[in-house]
């Protein structure tokens, strides 16, 4: 894949962005998302799938807007491909109402328009997806967010749709920022249910994600037994197959099952070496077991590995502050105290407001003594 390098264009020679969005009762964040590209994109696609609130009266204030209507059918990869076809400008900018660009990637967005190869077929970027208290993003991974509208890419899925892209990519800096503002629903889970009460046939995909609504909604035994049916057919995405081990373990560990949970969390091991947040799940699958010295070395890994290059989810937790919070209990339950000390202070750097951390300062201090001190704090955040 290239890299982003800039080169600024003559004249009017960049290219054109049509910006596509699917929505429905969108009015608290619209507006958020639109003025932040506003005057980046050349045209504005609104899909409305039956807003009832103020949606389309907020996009038909930006000039370049044209709201059009689709009629939902529980089908999110029609929808949008439906907004796709009403594109009209050389490239495709696809976001949702919950999203929004930071300062400092809507000047990024803004250069890429400028200095785009017109060559490059898809742009991925970053998406991030959860955030500490700082507002810094722990958790993101890499989407195709800007493709030639002449290739034709389609979506694909009913939910939880991914943009079936390929050809000549720019991997760009560029980060779209995602925050839900909505209440916890449980639509994706409805559509699955209903998909599987008319007897569809899933694809491994939807096994996987199948699961995922059913562990998000605490049906772990039933998201243990479709992320085991995914994991059985050998063909899925090692992005998935790694997560769906790591979430299984999670499920197990739910329900009590501890050996099922560290067998879980060693079968991400299948598919690729050690990354830190396999090397953290198999610690903790070790904690709940009581073998601490054990768990201790896969905690210590997950901070010294690097995380992967790679589309799927990286969860920055898992290589900063958790692992170091982890070490610190199980090095208090080996009676190391010092050690214990000084990895709650490691990760109270990364972390400072944590209560759980707080809660462990105010124990070290009270029942050993120990005090915070220069050499201690002076942890390096990534």
């Amino acid at each position: 894949m290239g890299k982003f390098h800039s080169r600024e264009r003559e004249g009017d020679g960049m290219i054109t962005i049509s910006l596509c969005m699917i929505v429905r009762d969108e009015e608290e964040t619209l507006g958020r998302v639109l003025d932040g590209v506003k005057d980046i994109v050349d045209e504005i696609i609104i899909a409305d799938t039956g807003s009832v609130d103020r949606t389309k009266e907020i996009a038909a204030a930006y000039e370049q807007c044209r709201i059009v209507d689709f009629e939902w059918i529980d089908d999110f990869a029609a929808a949008r491909n439906f907004s796709f076809s009403q594109a009209g400008m050389d490239y495709i900018l696809w976001l949702d109402a919950d999203d929004w660009l930071r300062e400092e990637d809507r000047q990024g967005l803004l250069r890429l328009k400028k200095t785009l190869d017109p060559s490059y077929e898809r742009v991925t970027m970053p998406y991030n997806l959860a955030y500490d208290s700082a507002g810094n993003a722990v958790s993101s991974l890499r989407r195709n967010r800007l493709v030639r509208r002449d290739r034709g890419f389609k979506w694909i899925g009913p939910v939880h749709e991914y943009l079936e892209a390929w050809g000549k990519a720019l991997d760009s800096d560029v980060c779209v920022s995602h925050g839900k503002e909505k209440e916890y629903s449980d639509r994706n889970l409805r559509i699955y249910r209903n998909r599987q009460q008319a007897g569809e046939d899933f694809s491994i995909r939807d096994l996987y994600y199948f699961a995922n609504e059913l562990k998000d909604h605490a049906f772990y035994d039933e998201a243990a037994l479709y992320y085991e049916q995914m994991l059985r057919t050998g063909q899925g995405w090692i992005e998935d197959n790694i997560q769906a081990c790591l979430k299984l373990a999670d499920c197990y560990g739910q329900m009590g099952h501890k050996d099922l949970q560290l067998q879980a969390a060693l079968r991400s091991l299948c598919y690729d070496k050690p990354r830190p947040e396999s090397s953290c799940a198999i610690g903790n699958g070790l904690f709940e077991r009581e073998q601490y010295e054990a768990a201790l070395y896969w905690y210590g890994l997950a901070v010294a590995l690097e995380p992967p290059v790679t589309m799927g989810i990286i969860n920055r937790t898992a290589s900063t502050w958790y692992p170091h919070l982890q070490m610190c209990l199980c090095l208090d339950r080996l009676g190391r105290f010092r050690e214990a000390f000084e990895h709650n202070e490691h990760a109270l750097a990364f972390h400072p407001d944590h209560p759980s951390m707080l809660h462990n300062r105010e124990y070290f201090r009270s029942s050993h003594g120990m005090v915070p001190d220069a050499g201690v704090t002076a942890a390096v955040k990534d």
